[in-house]
């Protein structure tokens, strides 16, 4: 039985641990070469070896436009097209208001909001009609967590980037869709959280525990492949619950 990317490229940025990582897993196991890039060149080559095949890696950072033409023509010179990106590169820090930085403010929209329009206009030239683009949202945009503004902000831009880059795409089938995941235990996630800071944010979901890497990755497969062909400019949030209780 094929897969639902049989045959399909795919791109995923930021890709060497958490989500997209178990995002490239899937995707290869339902058919598709996958390129995943990462900033770090020995966690891309564990990333590498860890999903093991149907894969290439690409060390690149997002917030350089230099690397971002790099990777888009590794990705030309192998495959000659991308049937899927998925947009994941992100992170934050938290900023109280009266304590925010210039630094701070600027390397947050530099790689949540900059970097994500680039790596998707500079894909568009290799992009096949009717492909599917993620970028990769936050739900620190949908509620008022302390700390976090500048974060939440630099995240609330891509719902308004899928909507405007709907109409503009739509003559060439390419839909655009956000996934917006809640709390998720990823491995960087865990790494920064106490017992304590863990049980507050469980006590946000409905079941009482994270999401995990897998169950997003689920959901990305959902939006990348066809079984998601009706669904286009929509945020879906992946958050257990946390938002709407």
């Amino acid at each position: 039985m094929a897969g639902r990317l049989e045959g399909k490229v795919a791109v995923i940025t930021g890709a060497t641990s958490g989500m997209a990582l178990a995002g490239a897993r899937l995707f290869v196991e339902e058919g598709a070469h996958v390129f995943i890039t990462g900033r770090r060149q020995d966690a891309l080559d564990e990333a590498v070896k860890l999903i093991g095949r149907n894969v290439t890696g690409v060390q690149a950072d997002s917030t350089d436009l230099d690397d971002l033409d790099r990777l888009f023509e590794t990705v030309r010179q192998e495959k000659g097209a991308i049937d899927v990106l998925w947009a994941s590169s992100g992170g934050g820090e938290q900023g109280t208001l009266g304590a925010i930085t210039e630094e701070h403010f600027d390397a947050a929209f530099s790689l949540n909001a900059r970097g994500t329009l680039f790596t998707v206009q500079k894909a568009l030239p290799l992009f096949n009609d009717g492909g599917s683009i993620l970028l990769t949202g936050s739900n620190a945009s949908l509620r008022g967590f302390p700390d976090w503004s500048v974060y939440a902000a630099s995240k609330a831009v891509l719902p308004a980037y899928a909507r405007v880059w709907v109409s503009e795409l739509r003559d060439r089938g390419i839909r655009v869709n956000v996934l917006t995941p809640g709390q998720v235990a990823t491995p960087m996630m865990l790494d920064v959280m106490d017992a304590d800071q863990k049980a507050a944010f469980e006590s946000l979901i409905p079941r009482r525990e994270m999401g995990r890497p897998e169950e997003i990755a689920s959901v990305a497969l959902f939006l990348a492949s066809d079984d998601s062909s009706y669904v286009n400019g929509l945020e879906l949030v992946a958050d257990g619950g946390a938002t709407v209780i």
